[in-house]
Formats: C-alpha cells, structure tokens, sequence
C-alpha cells in the first residue's frame, strides 16, 4: 500500500513553517516536522502547531541544531516508524511551489520505487552565485555517477520510498548539512534506485531566510564531491558495465 507522509525540517523559520504545514494538509497529507534546534521563538510557533493540527502532525525534537541533513534524516526515520511507505520533502521557507505537490504525489504512485526529484525552474528571485554554484555540483554529479539521470541533486523537494532511502542512511555515513541532498542521490543511483525528474518553480524564500553558509557549506560540498569521485573510481568498472548491459 502506497502512503505519503510530508517531512519538513525546520530551523528558524516561525513565520512561513504555519503556511507550509497547512499547504501539506490541506492536500491530504500528515507532517512529521523537524525542529532543527531553533530558537524559543520558532520553538513555540512548532508547539501550537502540533496543538492545531493533532493527530496529523508530528513534531521531532532535535536538542542540537544538526543540520538540514541531520534534520531530514531524523524525519525520515521517523516517518518509516510511523508505518509510511514514501516521504514528500519540501522546505519550511515557503520557497517551493506547493501547487506542485499532486505532481509530485502522482508520478510516485505511478513510480512506487522511485524518488521523484524537483528539477528547479527559478525567477528573478535565485542568487546569481548559488545559481552557478548549482551547476558545478550538477557536473560533479554527472561524473560522478557517469551518467545524466540526475538532473538536479540539490532541490530539496522531493518524494522518496523510503526503505531503500532510511536503509542507505543507516548503513552509510551522509552529509549532515547542505550536502546532504546531492549525496543521497548520488549514492541512491549507486544502488540502483530509479530517479525521476520534474519541473517545479522555485523561488528564495518568503521570510528572507537562507541557512546556505557560503564558505561553511561549499567547502562541506568540495569534500563531498571528493569522496564521491573516490567512490566513483571504485565502482567504475561496475558503473561502465550498467551504461553498456
């Protein structure tokens, strides 16, 4: 049986995480929410809305701020306790297109054993330097897993199934922070999961708020796609063999 829990994980984001939530359930779906170690103020807004919205709402606690990655691996296992068979992830900051989530939710039934990746269409609104940085991650991806299938690896809106997924995040050490998202997907085709890509708008973000550290994150990125391309080279050979099997 196909069911879909949404996952947003949180860290200071009080005046768009309320729009986010409703936008979810009003589309039918329960929320697990990851209080990524925010401040008091966030804290409480997290608190009434798991009032509001009980039972549908889930809310994780993390004492620690951990990180996107540490957040959203958190919210996946738990909602693989919760006895869901797939994940929507979409961010608290309002900045993806939640008109999108039935696209998102049909290609995954359709999809069951795939994760369906928001390929980022974006306004004027994008930072000119993450938009170029996006692209040299997306070559680094390419690379790395000698293949084009991964049209973008850093939305972070996406449904994925997720035994493989909280399989792969219990038995392999991830990125904890922005790396996180190009990581899991790199190492998802390694396994062979299969990969669908769809158009979705993005725009940066309602409440003017971005967790991107740009020296921090970029240098977690740089040592991510080294070991990525390390792990590249140890399965080239297998890697080769699937482009021309």
């Amino acid at each position: 049986m196909h069911s879909t829990v949404a996952v947003i994980p949180c860290y200071n984001h009080p005046d768009t995480i309320g729009l986010m939530v409703r936008a979810v359930r009003e589309r039918g779906l329960d929320v697990v929410v990851v209080d990524d170690g925010s401040h008091a103020d966030c804290a409480a807004v997290l608190d009434a809305l798991a009032v509001v919205h009980a039972p549908a709402l889930t809310l994780v606690r993390l004492a620690q701020n951990q990180g996107k990655g540490g957040a959203m691996m958190a919210g996946l296992r738990q909602a693989l306790a919760l006895g869901f068979t797939h994940a929507l992830q979409i961010d608290a900051d309002g900045q993806h297109d939640v008109g999108d989530i039935p696209a998102f939710l049909a290609l995954s039934r359709e999809h069951p054993q795939a994760v369906i990746c928001g390929q980022p269409v974006y306004d004027e609104s994008v930072p000119k330097g993450r938009l170029y940085g996006r692209y040299a991650t997306h070559i680094w991806v390419w690379i790395n897993t000698l293949s084009l299938e991964i049209r973008d690896s850093m939305c972070g809106f996406r449904v994925y199934p997720l035994a493989p997924v909280v399989g792969l995040i219990d038995q392999v050490r991830l990125g904890r922070r922005m790396d996180f998202d190009p990581e899991l997907l790199v190492r998802l085709h390694w396994r062979r999961v299969p990969l669908v890509s769809v158009p979705t708008r993005v725009s940066y973000p309602l409440d003017g708020i971005s967790h991107f550290k740009l020296l921090k994150d970029n240098v977690l990125i740089s040592g991510m796609h080294a070991r990525l391309f390390a792990g590249m080279l140890a399965r080239l050979p297998l890697l080769l063999w699937r482009k021309v099997a």
